[in-house]
């Protein structure tokens, strides 16, 4: 009986969630490049953990 194959999970769904929230959030500031580049490191400090989580599983 082969072993089950381990599936790697993905973090990109993060950071597009992120930047959309980031850039939603900078329209309402009036600053959105600042809610791009917030929501877009936001999103990869999560990939980022989901990253280091997946890798110990």
């Amino acid at each position: 009986m082969a072993s089950p194959s381990k599936s790697p999970v993905a973090g990109g769904a993060l950071i597009a969630l992120s930047l959309f929230i980031g850039i939603i959030g900078g329209l309402a500031l009036d600053q959105p490049t600042q809610g791009f580049l917030v929501g877009l490191a936001a999103g990869i400090a999560m990939a980022v953990v989901v990253w280091l989580i997946d890798r110990k599983r």
